[in-house]
């Protein structure tokens, strides 16, 4: 574990050195779990967003975008339960004077007992090799059952605390388990109360004018609030989807892990409605589809599995989260959701006005049910930025750093380079820029020895390095470079275009799908 945390604390470096992610307010020594996007990566990010609205939107004429406002009328999130009911438990440690959610601290301590038999586990495949029986031994070792006993009773009471809202029994569990204060290491703990997540702030210029309103803590409900004027303007008929890309807010006390937990972030949010009573069906089908789309990037199948919930949010009856393995364990990259009618029929119960939608097929009108795809844009990014991050020692001792990235989604997709910077190679390595720029991101590199060059690209994750070199000048072929196998080849400039767009272009991706 430590060395995935290593490797870890290098891909966060390496984010900032090579122009990905920076802390925001630097220069003012930072703002905490709130990031800024550099100029490599910016455009990952774009490449990311773009991969998804093109997966929703060109492929289902039944899905279409909208762009919401982020400031919306404060009753919204009254109807949506917000206000209401989107906290965290909050516990705080006395002598350390550092606050912590409840929930977390005994997830952890969760944790920590399934790495206690994994351990075991490991130990005896070492021990017996070949001959082990991994399923016997997990039911049949004593330190296993007895690990296992105390994991289960625990999740138990957990999850009963969680469902009831207890937060008396959530403080009762971290004193029974004994959870101390990472900081203080100790015992000292206050109640367990709850704190809502939303900003607020003030709308209107008066004092006694003013209204407050909320930073959106999500996307979804300005797609809810407007699904009528979408499906009557567009003259949808369900089952029809609505996607959106926006910022949300959310105040969460525990910021962490880099860029996975942050106070200002991005979401990829697509609602599907869909007749009641076939929403099952269809939350079914969505689980299918996202990660057929994830699957399709090449990172590594086994890098994901779902994560049915035992605690569903009150307006759902199914939920799903698609996890991803981090260097620091599987975590949740998306969500997929049966929404019901729930916030459709709080919205038309608060605002007093009919939202339902009539169906001709029908012929009567009811309230949509919802299937909610939900991901996030920044958890997406991070993903990606894990899995392609390899060190790898070379033939003859030297090493590079290179970001395996999928070439759709690369910042840039191409280098070109003059081998040398006299005897008009340049004029020529430019020429090739000047033809390519209008359809992938090209650099132009004639800085450093060549292979400083290539190491450069190879850390930003640029799939393509075309050098100009003399033979260049007599019959215009280029060397074309590959990143991932360091195999170069010799091809014409007429044929570079179509070399580079099979495998750089989004389309590419979409095909797969």
């Amino acid at each position: 574990m430590a060395q995935q945390e290593d490797v870890f604390k290098k891909i966060v470096s390496h984010a900032k050195e090579y122009g990905f992610v920076f802390q925001s307010s630097e220069i003012y020594d930072g703002l905490a779990a709130v990031y800024d996007y550099g100029q490599n990566g910016v455009e990952l990010k774009n490449n990311i967003k773009r991969y998804w609205w093109d997966a929703m939107t060109l492929l289902h004429e039944n899905i279409v975008g909208i762009d919401s406002a982020i400031f919306m009328h404060p009753t919204i999130w009254k109807a949506s339960g917000h206000v209401d009911a989107f906290n965290d438990p909050l516990i705080d440690n006395r002598d350390s004077k550092k606050r912590y959610r409840a929930d977390v601290l005994i997830e952890d301590a969760i944790a920590k007992i399934d790495d206690k038999i994994e351990t075991e586990v490991a130990k005896a495949k070492k021990r017996f090799g070949e001959s082990f029986d991994e399923a016997l031994y997990r039911q049949t070792n004593p330190r296993v059952v007895e690990h296992q006993k105390h994991r289960d009773e625990l999740h138990q009471r957990y999850s009963d605390a969680m469902n009831a809202n207890d937060l008396n029994e959530l403080k009762q569990i971290i004193l029974d388990e004994e959870i101390v204060c990472p900081i203080s290491g100790t015992r000292n703990w206050t109640d367990v109360r709850q704190f809502n997540l939303m900003f607020k702030t003030e709308m209107g210029s008066t004092a006694d004018g003013s209204m407050t309103v909320y930073l959106r803590p999500e996307t979804a409900q300005g797609i809810f609030v407007n699904y009528l004027n979408v499906q009557k303007t567009g003259r949808m008929r369900i089952p029809f989807g609505i996607a959106q890309i926006g910022k949300a807010f959310r105040n969460e006390i525990v910021a962490r892990q880099f860029i996975f937990r942050m106070r200002e972030f991005e979401q990829m949010e697509m609602q599907f409605f869909v007749r009641p009573g076939e929403e099952l069906k269809w939350f079914e089908e969505w689980k299918k589809t996202r990660l057929k789309w994830h699957k399709a990037l090449g990172l590594g199948d086994e890098k994901y599995r779902y994560h049915d919930h035992e605690k569903l949010a009150h307006y759902a009856n199914a939920a799903t989260d698609i996890e991803f393995e981090m260097p620091f364990g599987f975590k949740e990259v998306e969500g997929i959701h049966s929404r019901t009618n729930f916030d459709l029929s709080q919205h038309e119960k608060f605002s007093g006005k009919k939202i339902q939608y009539f169906d001709p097929e029908l012929n009567e009108s009811y309230t949509p049910y919802v299937i909610e795809t939900s991901i996030g844009v920044d958890r997406m990014f991070l993903s990606v930025l894990c899995s392609s991050y390899e060190e790898q020692t070379l033939e003859g001792g030297d090493s590079r750093v290179v970001l395996h990235l999928p070439a759709a989604l690369a910042p840039v997709k191409c280098a070109v380079m003059p081998l040398v910077k006299k005897d008009g190679l340049p004029d020529k390595a430019r020429e090739i820029v000047n033809d390519l720029k209008f359809d992938f991101a090209t650099h132009y590199d004639e800085k450093d020895s060549i292979g400083k060059r290539y190491r450069r690209q190879d850390a930003i994750g640029t799939p393509y390095c075309i050098t100009v070199d003399h033979q260049t000048l007599e019959d215009d072929t280029v060397t074309l470079r590959e990143r991932d196998s360091m195999q170069q080849t010799r091809v014409k400039i007429a044929d570079l275009h179509k070399l580079i767009h099979d495998n750089v272009s989004i389309n590419s991706l979409l095909r797969k799908l």
